[in-house]
């Protein structure tokens, strides 16, 4: 019995993650579509793509525990409460709330890895991919901070 619940749970954390990745590179894909800055356009791409890998990676997992994974961004089918005043900024075109957009959903993804990590007994190969892309997502966290400085500069 314990082993079905722990799957379980891993299939969970596991489509937790994919989710908040299919959310995040949604968007990313929608501050690239609408932002006039050429270098932020295509900081945006680069983050988008990044995502996408690892909604991959995390889809893969599912597959080889024998599991189907989402196929599609959270259950609504819309992006994460996080991201949805992204929208709100873009339609300002102000470069400084984008990024703080950006910024406030990495960080949220971060305590969700987090969160995860915590809450579940992921095998040793599983916290590693899992690590592995928190480490990306806490840098990406610095690369928006940088940015968001060098915005207010201008």
């Amino acid at each position: 019995m314990e082993t079905t619940s722990s799957h379980e749970k891993i299939t969970e954390g596991l489509q937790r993650l994919l989710i908040k990745n299919y959310d995040a590179e949604k968007g990313y894909i929608t501050a690239m579509q609408d932002i006039d800055h050429a270098a932020l356009r295509g900081f945006m791409q680069r983050q988008a793509a990044k995502r996408n890998g690892f909604a991959t990676e995390l889809d893969h997992e599912l597959h080889l525990i024998n599991e189907r994974p989402e196929s599609d961004g959270s259950l609504a089918g819309s992006l994460h409460r996080t991201w949805m005043d992204l929208r709100d900024a873009l339609n300002l075109n102000d470069k400084s709330a984008i990024l703080e957009e950006c910024l406030r959903g990495e960080e949220t993804s971060a305590k969700e890895y987090e969160q995860v990590l915590e809450d579940i007994q992921f095998p040793q190969h599983l916290r590693t991919v899992i690590n592995n892309q928190l480490s990306k997502i806490y840098r990406t966290i610095e690369d928006l901070q940088q940015l968001e400085d060098i915005t207010k500069l201008q």
